[in-house]
């Protein structure tokens, strides 16, 4: 029979990529946890942590994360629907742990998912990735449900399309005459510098092959910050893909400028979260769905 003691040591250290911030977490010593974890993988008879910075699940690892995430929300969504009891401590608030994008955070999916939370007396624990790559996180059992890029179901959990994010080739004024006064072309685009987000951040690559048909390297500032990045763009740093919803109120005050008139990149997302089936989950994928369609296309 599973040790729910050790499965908890387990989640946290894959939930912080950390041993120590896993003991900070379970109020134990970072030695007691690491003791738990090689216990776990001793019973199972399998590494279940990858050792590093961060730490990582296995294969293995990840299959009894998502167990045990998924046993601790079936507890809270019990303990919510009991009758609360004479003289019983105030049960904490459930938390749903969601890998989102930081575009989407920005512009869209706060003002969606608000009122729910609100409502529920759910917490929200936000894991910020790219859209390319937060599937990973709700693969490796670190997440209940992703906003993501990928269409395909993760093993184990359902896709939902949500709608569709455009994003804009923007810069200042003065940015555009003075690298693009003979318009976008594969020399301009080599010499004009470039805002991305991170290495990961593949929305100026993708702009500009479809502009050239060629890899380009520009020079790069890197600004790991949204409310950094469309600053840089509009102080004259570089050029970069910005939401269209974000960066409206700037294209109205012509502070940015639309770099290629019609030349968009149109990004779908999906919702994806546990094939179990959880009311709180559930409720929020079905809220999710809904209220994603008043702010996306």
């Amino acid at each position: 029979m599973l040790d729910y003691a050790l499965l908890d040591a387990l989640a946290a250290v894959v939930r912080h990529g950390s041993f120590d911030r896993a003991a900070s977490e379970l109020n134990v010593t970072p030695s007691a946890v690491s003791q738990r974890v090689k216990l776990l993988e001793e019973r199972v008879g399998s590494v279940l942590v990858k050792r590093g910075q961060p730490c990582v699940a296995t294969t293995s690892g990840a299959l009894l994360c998502r167990h045990t995430e998924r046993v601790q929300l079936l507890e809270a969504e019990l303990t919510g629907r009991l009758p609360a009891l004479p003289g019983a401590l105030v049960e904490p608030w459930p938390a749903l742990r969601v890998a989102v994008n930081d575009d989407s955070v920005g512009t869209w999916f706060i003002d969606a998912v608000a009122g729910f939370c609100a409502e529920r007396e759910m917490l929200l624990d936000l894991v910020i990735d790219d859209q390319d790559y937060t599937a990973e996180r709700i693969r490796d059992g670190s997440v209940q449900g992703a906003v993501t890029t990928q269409a395909e179901p993760v093993q184990g959990c359902r896709s939902t399309r949500l709608g569709r994010m455009r994003y804009l080739a923007v810069c200042s004024p003065d940015f555009l005459a003075r690298y693009f006064a003979g318009g976008v072309t594969r020399e301009t685009l080599r010499r004009a510098p470039c805002v991305d987000f991170n290495p990961k951040d593949q929305l100026q690559r993708r702009f500009m092959r479809r502009i050239t048909r060629a890899d380009l390297d520009p020079p790069l500032h890197w600004i790991p910050h949204v409310a950094g990045f469309l600053r840089a763009g509009v102080m004259g740093l570089g050029w970069g893909m910005c939401p269209e919803r974000m960066i409206a109120p700037y294209l109205a005050s012509g502070e940015l400028v639309e770099m290629a008139p019609g030349k968009h990149l149109d990004v779908d997302l999906y919702w994806q979260s546990w094939r179990l089936s959880i009311g709180w989950l559930d409720d929020f994928g079905a809220m999710l769905r809904q209220r994603a369609a008043e702010f996306l296309d």
